[in-house]
């Protein structure tokens, strides 16, 4: 299994790709510059299963429409984001500058923790909110790599302060379901370069005491 991060959109935000021997691949987060990310996909002669959104802000959602209609190819979100996809004042980009963004609804609805299989790609979904109501992160056994979307970063964490944002929900989040995960794990995070979860265990400020 490998990984590429790719960021895109207006916030930079980083887009995975996480594809197998077979050039099968599961996209996630793909928050922008459609156009790019589907030439990248057919260069590298991918072939998308699935997109797979760690959370519906509208930063990692702004290509959702164009991979989904190019490869007709199902959307995951959170249940408790159902309708942000759709909505510009829940997926935060009504805030913005960028313009107000809306995709179609997801095709999928990730209801709960647990093992997540598309074609042979084996997932372990973890619920981590604080960022949003919805975040969930992804955590890849066989890659060693955890997906944490906006939760977790190098260094840093996510922001609590958009609406349905959590600080100490957040943290809990942080601390019961990514900290527990082997050090070694990579963590790829939405925004910014990629750490391990010892790294952050070690000097990420915000996890003092844990």
């Amino acid at each position: 299994m490998k990984w590429r991060q790719l960021p895109l959109g207006p916030l930079q935000t980083n887009c995975y790709l996480y594809s197998n021997e077979q050039k099968e691949c599961l996209v996630i987060d793909p928050g922008g510059d459609g156009n790019k990310l589907i030439s990248i996909l057919q260069q590298q002669q991918l072939k998308p299963l699935a997109i797979l959104l760690t959370h519906a802000h509208f930063d990692h959602i702004g290509a959702v429409d164009d991979v989904r209609k190019q490869w007709n190819i199902p959307v995951y979100v959170h249940k408790n984001e159902k309708e942000w996809l759709s909505d510009p004042s829940k997926n935060g980009s009504q805030l913005f500058m960028a313009g107000a963004v809306s995709v179609s609804d997801p095709d999928e609805l990730i209801k709960g923790e647990g093992r997540l299989e598309i074609g042979s790609f084996v997932l372990e979904v973890y619920e981590t909110p604080g960022h949003s109501p919805g975040s969930v992160s992804y955590y890849a056994k066989e890659a060693d790599v955890v997906f944490s979307g906006d939760a977790l970063f190098a260094g840093s964490i996510g922001r609590t302060d958009l609406p349905g944002g959590n600080h100490e929900q957040l943290i809990k989040s942080i601390h019961n379901k990514l900290l527990i995960l082997p050090e070694e794990t990579i963590v790829l995070s939405g925004h910014g370069p990629d750490t391990s979860i010892e790294q952050e265990m070690e000097t990420n400020p915000f996890l003092n005491g844990f």
